[in-house]
């Protein structure tokens, strides 16, 4: 079953697939359109999830974001329950006071996030799926509003379930956690220009030393670790899904020099983007 809201106006719209054998996204290729952001709930006993060519293990009763740029293919899509929507539905970023995800849950720069519910949130999120499918059956002047209301609950839920989960260090306070993420949203809209430490550092007002600091609390990356694995990650999704030469990606990714480029990508992925490219990579294992 699939529920589609689709407002023509503002082109905002919202999906809620449920049990579909043949739910999956491929963004380079069928999917490039659709800029969705995507919450998928695997329904039923543990299976596997395909993002972006590497295989993780998809436990029961488990969420798992994904991103609007990324591919993802399930061994038991039947199982699955998820919901997309796109930024004129719904804007994490316009809306990020209210739900608090924005760089964390999206956007973030710390790994593949599956969220387990336990007894008592399964139950909450299966009365939300039940008021979803009610409300996408009124055709009323109010449904978008009902419809946002209840994403935004969704979007609430997971996210305070991944920051128990995830975010274990005490001294990682609110105030650093915002820091960190709004450190990973410029990163997201800035990396193919920007490669410096000291760019996002002036950006935000802070010392490279304070983001550092920070980000040793969250994922023991540095700073200019997230980046260039921002970069890296792009890199390896335009070498897998597109025919583009590699000195025509190094110009994507803010690179004048070809071979400065290559020579950077060997260093951080262990082959040159060619051997990548023809080897089949092991995909976009060793972010």
């Amino acid at each position: 079953m699939k529920l589609s809201y689709i407002d023509s106006v503002t082109t905002g719209e919202l999906h809620l697939t449920i049990n579909e054998a043949n739910f999956d996204r491929l963004f380079f290729q069928r999917d490039r359109k659709d800029m969705f952001l995507t919450i998928a709930l695997n329904n039923g006993p543990s299976q596997y999830v395909s993002i972006d060519g590497i295989e993780y293990e998809f436990p029961a009763n488990t969420v798992l974001p994904l991103m609007v740029n990324q591919s993802f293919t399930f061994t038991k899509p039947q199982q699955i329950i998820a919901w997309q929507y796109n930024r004129n539905f719904y804007c994490i970023v316009d809306h990020d006071r209210e739900v608090s995800c924005v760089g964390f849950l999206f956007y973030g720069s710390a790994e593949t996030m599956f969220i387990a519910l336990d007894d008592q949130q399964q139950k909450k999120i299966k009365l939300l799926i039940e008021v979803f499918i009610d409300e996408f059956g009124d055709k009323d002047v109010i449904q978008r509003d009902m419809l946002q209301i209840m994403l935004k609950r969704l979007i609430i839920i997971v996210t305070r379930l991944a920051k128990q989960q995830y975010l274990k260090e005490p001294q990682l306070t609110e105030d650093k956690l915002d820091l960190l993420r709004k450190f990973n949203l410029l990163v997201e809209n800035n990396y193919r220009k920007n490669h410096t430490v000291q760019f996002y550092a002036g950006q935000l007002n802070k010392s490279p030393k304070t983001l550092a600091n920070a980000f040793a609390l969250y994922n023991h990356k540095s700073p200019l670790m997230v980046i260039q694995d921002r970069i890296i990650l792009e890199a390896k999704r335009l070498l897998m899904y597109t025919e583009n030469s590699s000195k025509e990606i190094a110009y994507v990714l803010g690179y004048d020099d070809a071979a400065y480029f290559s020579n950077f990508f060997k260093k951080q992925v262990g082959v040159s983007p060619s051997s990548f490219r023809s080897s089949g990579s092991n995909h976009l294992s060793q972010r």
